[in-house]
């Protein structure tokens, strides 16, 4: 990997804080890190640490109070609204907890959803397949289990092939069978297209599975690891 792409996304002295006076909470303390392209990198911590409030800077939805994110070379404080939403709409894709699924739709149109958005779309067909969602192509979401649904939030957020994979705990709605199902999609993904990743969670297990991992407390960056051990996800216990 050349020194550019050991950079991929670099983040330097972000921070953020929501209210202001006595109110004032100091969420993200001036964090730097770098994450590789193509690297599957878990962001681990308790509730309120402040991974969700930097998985949404990351994707544009929130803006930082200081500091800089540059991915692929672009400075994201740089762009402006138009250049940002052109930005999110090309090179990142969001995988949340909750499937958000246009529920008219169904399996295959919620896939192309996010399709149209990329110049240049996986096969939709090849992706049902590799999603195991083929044969449910036809159904609405209402017709699928929660594991199903997620399978499709993933399938949207792939198929336009995007630079970053952005996943605020994919697995926190589902059963433990179905969680580690969802994880070795996302393993699948990462490895077959070469998408970055970037997971928020907070269970521990998940990081066995990581190329990097990347722990939090109180909105600092408590360690910053590459994972030598590295384990398959059908090999997680939790």
């Amino acid at each position: 990997m050349s020194e550019s792409e050991k950079k991929f996304l670099n983040v330097k002295g972000l921070k953020k804080s929501f209210g202001s006076g006595d109110t004032k909470q100091d969420v993200l303390k001036g964090l730097d890190f770098t994450v590789g392209k193509g690297e599957f990198c878990v962001l681990l911590g308790p509730s309120g640490s402040g991974k969700s409030t930097l998985l949404n800077i990351l994707g544009g939805i929130d803006n930082a109070d200081a500091g800089e994110i540059i991915i692929n070379g672009d400075k994201l404080e740089d762009m402006d609204e138009k250049s940002l939403t052109r930005y999110r709409r090309k090179h990142l894709g969001y995988v949340f907890q909750m499937y958000n699924l246009i529920p008219d739709l169904n399996v295959k149109e919620n896939i192309e959803t996010g399709a149209y958005l990329s110049d240049e779309p996986l096969d939709i067909d090849e992706l049902l397949k590799i999603l195991g969602l083929y044969e449910h192509r036809h159904k609405l979401p209402n017709q699928l289990s929660g594991g199903q649904q997620q399978r499709v939030s993933i399938g949207r957020a792939i198929v336009k092939n995007p630079d970053i994979l952005l996943c605020d705990e994919p697995t926190g709605a589902l059963d433990y069978t179905t969680s580690k199902e969802i994880l070795r999609l996302i393993e699948e993904v990462n490895r077959k297209y070469g998408n970055t990743v970037i997971m928020v969670t907070h269970n521990e297990a998940i990081k066995q599975m990581a190329d990097h991992v990347i722990k939090f407390r109180d909105g600092k960056i408590r360690h910053d690891d590459l994972n030598t051990n590295k384990i398959a996800a059908s090999e997680l216990e939790w």
